[in-house]
């Protein structure tokens, strides 16, 4: 279900509010980072609307404001969900906006271009990446916790993914937030020698040495989980950056790729 923007009147941000759901993280805990927020000109509709929303929640994180696809409207990315306000700042809606020539979400499409600007700033180099032995037909981006039920349920399957030739690369995303034990856990394998043992161990209840990590990318990853909307884990993506929903069935997942990609070459 989508987070209702108007949660933004009574949180610092939609970013924070994305943290509802999930445990509270410890209060030393660090905080989210914050969006650079774009600078539009006085009397423009972008300024009309993004003085609108301040009014809603001054401490709102804007990321941007474009022309909508319905005229007389912006379209808005802020924290990690797509809504669409008035030109003159007077009415708000979110929720599906469905193009029926086209037979697609815009909303869905809007986040997919957000979601593919976010993974690019996330290196290769620190995801941990489960590879099939032969051809690679699909690629999926996985947002995992080590503590989640059908985080550990989709690992499990692992070898019956990459069988079917999806390539897996995981994120992190501590559910309980930065800075709680959850977090530390996942800082531990983010931080192993070995990656994948250690992550399989985390995922089975099997204590991971934690050791000094020069450079650890937990933080940077669940940052870009807020950006991207994640709501809960598993946060399955495909290359383009549509979500697949949760936690699939390696059967599942292959037919559900299969489609996308047959209907992309339609398209």
């Amino acid at each position: 279900m989508k987070r209702l923007v108007f949660a933004a009147l009574f949180c610092l941000s939609l970013s924070a509010c994305a943290q509802s759901t999930a445990p509270a993280a410890p209060a030393a805990a660090k905080p989210v980072a914050t969006v650079k927020e774009p600078s539009f000109a006085a009397g423009t509709p972008e300024a009309r609307v993004r003085d609108a929303l301040r009014a809603l929640n001054p401490r709102i994180q804007v990321e941007s404001i474009g022309k909508a696809a319905i005229p007389g409207f912006r379209e808005v990315i802020a924290g990690g969900q797509v809504i669409w306000v008035s030109d003159d700042g007077k009415y708000l809606f979110q929720g599906d906006l469905l193009d029926i020539a086209a037979r697609k979400d815009l909303g869905d499409e809007a986040m997919a271009k957000v979601r593919r600007q976010v993974l690019a700033t996330l290196p290769e180099a620190d995801r941990i990446v489960y590879a099939p032995a032969g051809a690679t037909k699909h690629t999926v981006v996985v947002l995992t916790d080590v503590e989640c039920g059908y985080c550990r349920k989709f690992h499990t399957d692992i070898a019956e993914y990459t069988k079917r030739g999806i390539r897996v690369e995981y994120l992190a995303f501590p559910r309980a937030g930065i800075g709680s034990p959850d977090y530390r856990k996942m800082v531990a394998v983010w931080c192993a020698s070995d990656r994948r043992k250690a992550l399989t161990d985390a995922k089975n209840d099997r204590a991971v040495p934690e050791k000094p990590c020069a450079r650890s990318p937990v933080d940077m990853q669940y940052n870009a989980g807020l950006r991207m909307g994640l709501e809960g884990t598993p946060m399955i993506l495909d290359a383009a950056g549509h979500q697949l929903g949760g936690y699939l069935p390696p059967d599942a997942l292959l037919e559900r790729l299969d489609a996308m990609a047959k209907d992309n070459k339609a398209g």
